[in-house]
């Protein structure tokens, strides 16, 4: 069941990543990040007040807190990354070093013990992931088909966004694991409203910076992007509880699994865009990416046997 639930919440993640990547090249990632946790807040909120809980801990709800904290750095730099017009560079750094760090941290410090089946399925994860992600760029869909839809030069600076993307998406899976089941999805919660407040200021900046009249008055639309109108906003939060509902079936799935398998399985999430891009936009999946949704599949094989 816990294997399930991990792949649940990469499904989630992976419908969320790729309305997210459509939705930034119209909105502001400033805009697209802060709503979406003030929807997955509401609806962690709803979810935590359905669920009953036995004892809401403070420890419970400071890891969910910290879990926060990690979830709006991850989502701050992804998104600027993607802005960027790099998602065959961002997305494969943050989704293999998160892993990585992710599985470290649970083996070296949490006492997680893989049997040798899982530890083969995760060595087949981490190059998987990176073919699913970056395999893109050779046929042209990768760049710029999540963030930038202006044809510029990735930033040099991108594979430091993807990093720190990595390292926020590390401490929101292991700080929101350390959380205990008796506190129902508080822990979730209180991430979210966690990752509200700390990514309020900038989003503050970015509406303040609208309100300046004249050229260079902010970062703004990025070039040939619209308004950011109601429906655009509204779907911001809507995504932004599809993440929500995504990392509880992760929370749920680590209080029947350990961390490293849960991570890993939750984190094939990039499967889903590319296979959607091919479903729905018509792109045409390179070979690269055939070999790495093949090494998916077989590493969900070998983690939920293992």
């Amino acid at each position: 069941m816990g294997a399930l639930l991990a792949l649940a919440s990469a499904a989630c993640y992976g419908i969320v990543d790729f309305a997210g990547g459509l939705l930034s090249r119209r909105i502001h990632f400033t805009v697209v990040t802060f709503l979406g946790q003030i929807g997955g807040l509401l609806l962690a909120l709803v979810i935590a007040l359905a669920v009953p809980a036995e004892a809401v801990r403070f420890a419970d709800v400071a890891w969910g807190a910290l879990s926060g904290v990690g979830s709006a750095v991850a989502m701050q730099f992804l998104n600027r990354g993607l802005s960027r017009g790099a998602m065959s560079v961002v997305i494969p750094v943050s989704a293999v070093t998160g892993v990585a760090l992710s599985v470290l941290c649970g083996v070296l410090f949490l006492g997680d013990r893989p049997t040798p089946l899982a530890w083969l399925g995760i060595c087949v994860t981490v190059p998987a992931l990176w073919l699913v992600s970056a395999g893109g760029a050779a046929g042209g869909s990768g760049e710029g088909s999540a963030g930038g839809g202006d044809g510029a030069a990735p930033s040099a600076r991108v594979p430091v966004d993807g990093l720190i993307a990595s390292a926020g998406v590390a401490v929101q899976y292991i700080g929101l694991a350390q959380a205990g089941a008796a506190s129902g999805v508080w822990p979730v919660a209180a991430g979210r409203l966690a990752a509200v407040f700390l990514l309020l200021p900038n989003a503050c900046r970015y509406a303040a910076a609208l309100r300046r009249p004249g050229p260079g008055a902010g970062p703004g639309p990025k070039p040939g992007a619209g308004p950011a109108g109601l429906p655009g906003l509204a779907l911001a939060v809507l995504i932004g509880a599809g993440a929500a509902l995504g990392l509880i079936l992760y929370f749920w799935a680590t209080q029947q699994q350990m961390l490293a398998v849960a991570v890993v399985l939750a984190s094939l999430y990039p499967a889903v865009p590319t296979a959607l891009g091919l479903a729905v936009l018509g792109e045409r999946v390179t070979r690269a990416q055939t070999r790495g949704l093949v090494g998916a599949v077989a590493a969900v094989v070998l983690l939920t046997l293992g």
